[in-house]
């Protein structure tokens, strides 16, 4: 399916890197770590929508999805 001529996957990866982006402008770790979290989110579900699946972005983005999850309980 498209949208304005550009894939709906393509669209997921175009926003989980720009979430990701704009995450590391965030002065305060906190507010860093839950725009990451959705980045990171968004990155799992564009591994999943990619043919065929991509583990190493599920697998990588799902572990800093963890530890970014960890550490914002922890505080």
């Amino acid at each position: 399916m498209e949208l304005l001529g550009i894939m709906v996957v393509d669209w997921v990866g175009y926003a989980a890197m720009a979430t990701v982006l704009v995450s590391f402008l965030m002065k305060s770790v906190t507010k860093l770590r839950l725009i990451n979290s959705l980045g990171c989110l968004f990155f799992v579900v564009y591994g999943f929508l990619l043919e065929p699946l991509s583990m190493p972005i599920i697998i990588t983005n799902t572990a800093i999805l963890i530890i970014n999850l960890y550490y914002l309980i922890k505080k």
